[in-house]
């Protein structure tokens, strides 16, 4: 059923409220406009500045002034039923003179039985009036309204431009209204017209700017992050099972390929010792995949209004949807997850949130959860299921100790054939990826402090200096990776 039908059986089965928690109030107004051609009723509208207008005849002058009790006095005082669209009434809800006539209305104490829309942002709707409430959701726009959408800011471009028509690519033209399917009409025809006056062009070229304007859009709170630099796996050493993994799932993740025997990948987590490239491997994932990377910031979600915390989160995993194809990053998620006893359940709460959206979502969104302390995880989110898989990042070996070393001498335009990799790789047994990075690092400046070229002396001298954290928390890291043996997928 189209939107029009469906506020039309509303109004036939008698629902006297009807909430629409919207910023769209020129749409919904032009709905109930068609809406009023089925069920034959007077449409009202009152806002603030304009008052009560009716807005199925030709009128301009006001019926009532713009006072909220004002508008509910004419409403019952009519014996035709009438359809009443109530525009900046939020704050108005609040007074207990206002709910009451608003319940006697919705009761049908005194008068006949008109339907009440409420419209606004964030409506909370009163407990007085609640059982008398549906909240309605305006369906978002399908791949057919958008594309005829950039039709039309084409063609404005062109009227406004003397004539000179837009370059189109067709590939690009689908995969740009593919990425503004789950937006608002009015906030994707503001994405497209930036794109289309950027240049007076729909190229590939547009395609990182819309991921930009969408995510600025989209993340009005600032709980997510969105990460421009995504990593390729060439810049990751080692983790060769991990990445095979990756690149079995990249065409049907991203729609390349079309099997009905295949489920689409959900997300993987990587638990390993600290510096170990888990990050890094994120980023690598979705630059594997060529989608955007959103961070899920834990520490920013928790609020201290009861009920907060859970609202950011399930705004947060929304906006995620509305990016996808979009890997969402959580990292470090043992801190916000972990549940106590001490914070009134709101951690409970939480994950029992993030845990039923991993479960339903039916966006391609690919999570990728990091972690450093098992320990702290809770098992609900472990169990097989969850992620498709849980993968263990260990202590690079010889060869990905290789790797490292030769991915940032090219970094930094080091000639790594000067260096005597085999001894460089011995000295830093045990050391992380970002140990080696960090001891890299230390090397130039001591050259640098002497006016000398980076030697090998320089990089042995600063790794016999470091304590790696394998040999500062022993104990905790062969614990861990005592745990993941048995437990984990090796990503290497």
């Amino acid at each position: 059923m189209t939107e029009v039908q469906n506020l039309a059986s509303l109004i036939r089965a008698g629902q006297p409220i009807i909430a629409i928690d919207t910023n769209e109030e020129t749409r919904v107004v032009e709905t109930f406009r068609h809406v009023v051609g089925q069920v034959f009723r007077p449409l009202f509208r009152w806002s603030l500045t304009d008052g009560l207008t009716r807005l199925d005849m030709d009128t301009d002058s006001a019926l009532t002034p713009p006072e909220a009790t004002a508008a509910l006095q004419f409403a019952k005082s009519q014996t035709q039923r009438g359809i009443y669209l109530l525009c900046d009434f939020t704050p108005y809800l609040r007074y207990p003179f206002t709910l009451r006539m608003l319940r006697e209305l919705a009761e049908r104490q005194g008068a006949t039985d008109h339907v009440l829309v409420l419209i606004g942002v964030n409506l909370e709707i009163p407990k007085e009036i609640e059982p008398y409430t549906t909240r309605f959701q305006l369906t978002l726009p399908d791949e057919a309204t958008i594309g005829k959408m950039l039709r039309d800011e084409a063609f404005l471009y062109s009227r406004e431009h003397g004539g000179k028509r837009v370059t189109v690519d067709p590939e690009a033209f689908k995969l740009i209204v593919r990425n503004l399917v789950g937006l608002k009409l009015a906030d994707a025809r503001t994405i497209g017209r930036q794109l289309i006056f950027r240049d007076g062009a729909i190229g590939k070229s547009d395609l990182p700017e819309l991921a930009k304007l969408k995510f600025e859009m989209l993340n009005r709170e600032g709980l997510l992050h969105f990460e421009f630099d995504t990593a390729a796996f060439a810049d990751v050493a080692g983790l060769g099972r991990m990445k095979r993994w990756v690149e079995l799932r990249r065409a049907v993740f991203t729609g390349d390929v079309k099997s009905p025997g295949l489920d689409p990948p959900k997300g993987m987590l990587l638990l390993g010792v600290q510096g170990c490239g888990k990050s890094l491997a994120a980023k690598a994932v979705a630059g594997s995949f060529g989608v955007p990377l959103v961070r899920l910031d834990f520490g920013a979600l928790y609020n201290k209004y009861h009920g907060e915390t859970e609202r950011n989160l399930r705004q947060s995993l929304t906006n995620a949807e509305a990016l996808s194809p979009c890997v969402l990053w959580c990292d470090e998620i043992e801190k916000g997850l972990a549940t106590s006893d001490s914070d009134d359940g709101v951690s409970k709460r939480v994950l029992g949130t993030l845990l039923t959206w991993m479960a339903e979502r039916k966006k391609p969104v690919f999570v990728v959860a990091t972690a450093n302390d098992v320990s702290r995880l809770p098992p609900e989110l472990l169990r097989k299921g969850r992620f498709d898989e849980i993968f263990f990042i260990d202590l690079p070996a010889e060869a990905a100790r290789n790797e490292i070393f030769r991915i940032h001498f090219d970094k930094r335009d080091l000639d790594w054939q000067e260096f005597e990799l085999t001894t460089l790789i011995d000295a830093s047994k045990g050391f992380s990826g970002a140990e080696i990075e960090q001891a890299i690092v230390a090397a130039l400046y001591a050259a640098h402090a002497e006016g000398l070229p980076l030697s090998q002396e320089h990089l042995l001298t600063e790794l016999r200096h470091t304590k790696p954290l394998s040999v500062l928390m022993a104990e905790q890291v062969e614990g861990l990776r005592e745990w993941a043996t048995s437990r984990t997928v090796p990503a290497d």
